[in-house]
């Protein structure tokens, strides 16, 4: 299993892979996920926002294959972190590749939704995509940390 981080945005600050990478490295080499970023589509005033995001849409689509989909989204399931870990045994188990999506600014269409096996919400917030990126790192560390009964979660 591959675990991939599909991601619609701009360049990210240097604290943010500073954060990223401080998780990333205390993870398994097999669970380390690849980050996948895609770029945004333009946005101008003669631009309808259902054609960006349909765009930014159709780039994810193409990026996420076959996997087993995960995309991060604010009408998404509210997860315990024993229900992310619970998450993770389970992609692990079944083998395939796991892609997990965050969508641009303007969000994601219809069809991702459809597309998605799972949908997970880490807040009913609004959050900044930086701050999801190190989130989300820290997140996939604690899940790991309960699967091996560490007691970096407590």
């Amino acid at each position: 299993m591959k675990l991939r981080i599909h991601s619609v945005a701009g360049k990210m600050p240097a604290w943010v892979q500073a954060g990223v990478d401080e998780y990333v490295k205390r993870l398994p080499r097999e669970l380390a996920p690849e980050w996948v970023d895609l770029p945004l589509a333009k946005r101008a005033r003669n631009v309808k926002t259902l054609d960006v995001v349909a765009q930014e849409t159709d780039r994810l689509l193409r990026s996420v294959r076959e996997d087993h989909v995960v995309l991060l989204d604010i009408s998404g399931k509210n997860w315990s972190t024993e229900e992310l870990a619970e998450s993770m045994t389970s992609w692990q188990r079944e083998g395939r590749d796991v892609s997990l999506v965050v969508g641009g600014p303007d969000g994601v269409d219809d069809r991702l939704r459809q597309r998605a096996q799972q949908r997970w919400s880490l807040s009913r917030l609004t959050l900044p995509h930086p701050l999801v990126r190190v989130l989300l790192a820290e997140q996939l560390y604690r899940g790991w940390t309960v699967q091996q009964g560490h007691p970096y979660h407590k």
